[in-house]
């Protein structure tokens, strides 16, 4: 269970009870199950439970990680996975996948300092780096220091938390790092799970601020819209134009304003470091997964309608929870990719022009 605010939390148990654990009262066609990434996770528990109310049909969603989604969409297991790490094209044609962004976030660095307030501590990514290198040991440690002159740190062990799972989480915070640190690359690398030099890891968002909330003088690193619900103390971060910047919506938005997507194969495009003066420097994008060939057609029809509503409903509730919507141009995008390389067994296409809401 994740450990979310209470706000948050009653969103949750009410979509469990909608959408998430009702086979007993409804027919199994009209339940559609995913699972992956935990980043994502309340705002598809909030999208199931407002298409719910609407349509009458249940979304099932295990939020896992991206290593468990990509797994149990591999084994077919479930309808679609969820991943924050983008598949690379050989994989998806490996696999027989094809996958298209949902909605993007922020990953954030937050710290359990005494005194220290949200948005108040600046961090660089040469910085952070080191410290997940185990580099730098000491909140006093000049590197620190020079970058806080206002802020009074302690003279501390600091404390380093990292996700034990598989993580799109991690996979978006280590490609993040490999890019600003050529040490970091070397010796740690961009991956879902990797092997941390220092410090204690947790399962799950929820594990990490688990850690970050009870020790004093840690560190971690969690999804922005987790960390807003959960009142964590999230840094600044110095971003490719030199700028500090806090994360938000505008920050996330300003990251993904030039990205390439049409030019993208298979969308696997990552978000981190990008150019401009806003431009939150660890941002990134969560992914969808379904087959191209679809043995059960209405299951597969009722997958894309919940996400074409999504695409074309859902952005208020996204902006509620501080994710950031699609622009339109790239749902346009994506939803030209589902007629082309969706198909049922004979090979028809499962999506059509006429199955968009508008």
């Amino acid at each position: 269970m994740l450990l979310l605010s209470k706000p948050l939390k009653h969103l949750v148990s009410a979509g469990v009870v909608a959408f998430g654990l009702t086979a007993g009262l409804v027919q199994a066609e009209t339940t559609i199950n995913g699972a992956g990434a935990t980043f994502p996770y309340p705002i598809y528990a909030k999208w199931a439970e407002a298409y719910k109310a609407k349509t009458g049909m249940n979304m099932n969603y295990q939020s896992i990680g991206s290593g468990g989604g990509i797994k149990q969409i591999t084994a077919k297991t479930v309808d679609f996975g969820a991943s924050d790490a983008p598949l690379s094209v050989e994989k998806l044609n490996e696999i027989g996948l094809i996958q298209f962004p949902m909605v993007m976030g922020g990953v954030v660095p937050v710290v359990n300092l005494e005194g220290v307030k949200a948005g108040e501590l600046k961090l660089t990514g040469a910085v952070l780096a080191d410290i997940y290198l185990g580099k730098i040991t000491n909140w006093d440690d000049a590197a620190l220091k020079n970058l806080n002159p206002g802020v009074k740190l302690p003279n501390g062990k600091i404390t380093v938390v990292s996700r034990a799972d598989g993580s799109g989480t991690t996979f978006i915070f280590t490609h993040y790092l490999s890019k600003v640190s050529p040490g970091f690359k070397e010796k740690i690398g961009n991956n879902t799970s990797v092997a941390w030099p220092t410090g204690v890891s947790g399962k799950g968002n929820e594990g990490v601020a688990s850690y970050v909330q009870r020790l004093k003088g840690s560190i971690g690193y969690v999804e922005y819209a987790y960390a807003l619900q959960n009142k964590m103390t999230f840094t600044q971060m110095q971003n490719k134009a030199g700028q500090f910047v806090k994360p938000d919506s505008e920050t996330f938005q300003a990251a993904a304003a030039g990205a390439d997507w049409k030019g993208t194969p298979g969308f696997n495009l990552m978000l981190t470091d990008q150019p401009g003066a806003k431009s939150w420097p660890i941002t990134g994008a969560t992914f969808i997964l379904v087959y191209k060939k679809q043995e059960k057609t209405e299951t597969a029809h009722q997958v894309l309608k919940f996400f074409d509503w999504a695409y074309h409903h859902g952005d208020k509730f996204a902006e509620q929870l501080d994710y950031v919507p699609m622009p339109a141009s790239v749902v346009k995008l994506v939803e030209e990719t589902w007629k082309t390389e969706i198909n049922d067994a004979s090979g028809k296409a499962i999506w059509t022009d006429s199955m968009v809401q508008k």
